[in-house]
């Protein structure tokens, strides 16, 4: 038998040993739609992802509009960019509250190739020569083409990387460096929406310090600002900041918030029809939208290689923020969310809508925040926005024609409010991890100086190098190390009152690169104990050693059974831990948090009184303190171990 004929029979073998369940299994982790809607509650559900969806479906709508000027395409295209990634990530997705659709950061990204190919003045064709599809200009189509390519191959890449199993690379992904790179790539799509606030005709402009040339060019022109824009700009964001906050004061008293949004579109468009803004003052208006939904085409193939630069930004930016939200909705509402999931989910939902004509997609902070509020429960929310939106294409989208650009910028403006926001982040940064916060402020002076992609990985290497330098300074550099916590209690009396107590040291800096494995491993650790009536076991993985309290010398793998009920106690001894970040503080204060939740008291040892480690112990004791979180009657930190067992004992 030859070599290729061997090989060609054990790979039918191996074809052969697939079994049903294991393409059931896969299926369930590829598709989690058959995982949750085959077990959804219509009864207590539908009410409230009806409510949400209709809620989202009126965001949904003007977003889709103001985003797609951003991305430099007529706006219809951002209705579509609102219907069909959200299709695709409910079926894809894992996040239940993650409002998928257009997104303000991938817009300005898109944009940038989209201005570069096909500029405003172009001789190659006229706007008044119309195409066969939609009816809209081939100059209108060019442009979509070139977004719709970006979408294309930024969705690509967002495959491949699922692909290549890089979702478990997100640790890397600070939460600092994602904060400063949002933040900054809000404040360019503000400065971006500067010329329709004021009315301007202004050039595009882009590339590196683009963002203070913009500002340069403003205040060189500022007699051609036109000042009926402005007022009615300023209106607006006047309206819908007002009426915002009263909806997020009120939200628990009212079961259905007042959807400004729509109202403003609305009350500005007949405004402007009833005054005929568009001819007597010059404001410029939206115009023609084509009704109903495209037949599907394949995107330019001739431009990807130009749009490379851009699909990337659009991938890693648009899966950072949308990572970043997919996970705190998980945490907030407590289910899990795979990684390298989101890679797929979002990756399709870039790849299928490009062929309808959509431009790049993403999870939306403010959209997700609306789905909190309003009370959704799944995805079945975003479904049914979608039907909705569905009759905004078919029916109500040309009534839209006299919708004046400004209005549509400050919804854009005071919609990125969330982001802006995130520069309070910065006093939790300092009490929390003064580096953590200097990475922030660079990383952020950097986005803003040149794009959110430079900022994103200029961040990502800034946290990396940062870490290496800190490193060699900790006394414990081998994460295999285990170290034995050595407590003699002397007194035999008491010590039935121990039998519950484990004691974890931890020997190494909690930083991005090694936190998370610690909580994972230490939960595993406390679930195991839960279940089982054998001893604690030494856990070598992340460098955290556990002991159990008991009478004599401290004793591994003994068993912990009390002959009566005591409520367990975990003592972290944070003498080893030689400096930490945020990540490192958050990670300490979930295990907090969630020992809390499963009736288990933590105390943290050699916090105190140690000089070798007080600095350290201070900040840590500041930085926990600073997230509000710590609400226990007793003492949580101590100086040392057997201060901590003494406290056990009196408490008991």
């Amino acid at each position: 038998m030859t070599k290729a004929k061997r090989k060609r029979n054990a790979v039918w073998r191996k074809i052969q040993a697939v079994r049903f369940e294991d393409i059931k299994v896969w299926c369930m982790r590829r598709l989690p739609i058959l995982e949750w809607m085959p077990v959804y509650n219509w009864r207590e559900n539908l009410i409230p992802d009806a409510v949400s969806g209709m809620m989202l479906a009126i965001q949904q709508v003007a977003q889709g509009l103001a985003f797609a000027v951003l991305s430099s395409v007529h706006p219809v295209f951002g209705l579509y960019g609102s219907f069909f990634p959200v299709i695709i990530y409910a079926i894809f997705g894992m996040g239940h509250h993650v409002a998928t659709g257009t997104f303000a950061l991938t817009s300005l990204i898109s944009a940038n190739a989209v201005e570069r190919l096909v500029p405003l003045v172009n001789t190659n064709f006229t706007t008044s020569n119309n195409s066969e599809i939609l009816g809209l200009s081939e100059f209108e189509m060019q442009r979509i083409g070139v977004a719709a390519a970006v979408s294309f191959l930024g969705g690509i890449i967002q495959v491949a990387m699922f692909m290549l199993q890089l979702g478990s690379a997100t640790f890397l992904l600070t939460e600092p460096v994602i904060s400063a790179m949002t933040t900054g790539a809000a404040t360019h799509v503000v400065t971006s929406q500067v010329k329709y606030l004021l009315g301007m005709k202004m050039p595009y402009i882009s590339g590196p310090l683009g963002f203070f040339h913009i500002y340069a060019y403003i205040f060189e022109n500022i007699r051609s600002v036109q000042l009926e824009a402005l007022l009615l700009s300023l209106l607006s964001i006047v309206v819908l900041v007002l009426v915002k906050e009263l909806n997020e004061k009120f939200q628990r008293n009212i079961k259905i918030v007042l959807p400004i949004d729509l109202v403003l579109i609305i009350a500005t468009s007949v405004a402007c029809y009833c005054a005929d803004m568009e001819h007597v003052y010059g404001i410029e208006v939206v115009g023609h939208i084509p009704e109903g939904l495209p037949s599907p085409k394949t995107p330019p193939m001739n431009v990807l290689p130009e749009v490379v630069t851009e699909a990337f930004g659009v991938a890693l930016v648009g899966y950072v923020a949308s990572l970043a939200i997919a996970n705190a909705s998980a945490k907030k509402f407590k289910y899990a969310v795979d990684d390298n999931q989101e890679f797929l989910a979002h990756g399709l939902s870039n790849v299928i809508p490009s062929f309808f004509f959509c431009i790049p997609s993403a999870a939306a902070m403010g959209r997700t925040a609306l789905l909190y509020s309003t009370g959704a429960k799944t995805q079945v929310s975003g479904l049914i926005s979608c039907v909705l939106i569905l009759v905004v294409i078919y029916a109500i989208g040309p009534m839209l024609y006299w919708l004046p650009m400004c209005v549509l910028a400050s919804i854009i403006v005071v919609g990125l409010k969330g982001m802006l926001m995130q520069f309070r982040d910065l006093k939790k940064y300092w009490n929390m991890d003064k580096i953590d916060w200097g990475i922030w402020i660079s990383t952020y002076v950097f986005t803003i100086c040149f794009a959110a992609n430079m900022g994103l990985l200029y961040g990502v290497v800034c946290t990396i190098v940062i870490v290496i330098f800190r490193f060699p300074r900790a006394k414990t550099l081998n994460l295999k190390n285990v170290k034995e916590v050595e407590y003699k209690y002397k007194t035999g009396d008491n010590c039935e009152s121990l039998k519950q107590v484990k004691i974890v040291s931890v020997n190494n800096p909690l930083v991005f690169l090694n936190a998370r494995k610690f909580h994972a491993d230490l939960i595993k650790i406390i679930e195991k104990d839960s279940t089982s009536s054998q001893g604690c076991e030494d856990v070598n993985k992340v460098g955290c050693a556990i002991c159990c309290g008991n009478h004599g010398n401290s004793i591994e793998g003994e068993s912990l059974q009390s002959c009566h009920i005591e409520q367990p106690v975990l003592i972290l001894d944070c003498s080893g831990l030689q400096f930490f970040d945020y990540t490192g503080v958050s990670v300490l204060l979930e295990i907090y948090m969630d020992c809390k939740n499963r009736h288990i008291d933590v105390f943290l040892a050699h916090c105190k009184g140690n000089a070798r480690v007080c600095f350290i112990a201070a900040s840590l004791i500041k930085a926990m303190q600073y997230g509000e979180t710590l609400e226990s009657e007793n003492p949580v930190f101590f100086e040392s171990i057997s201060s901590a067992i003494n406290a056990v004992q009196i408490h008991r």
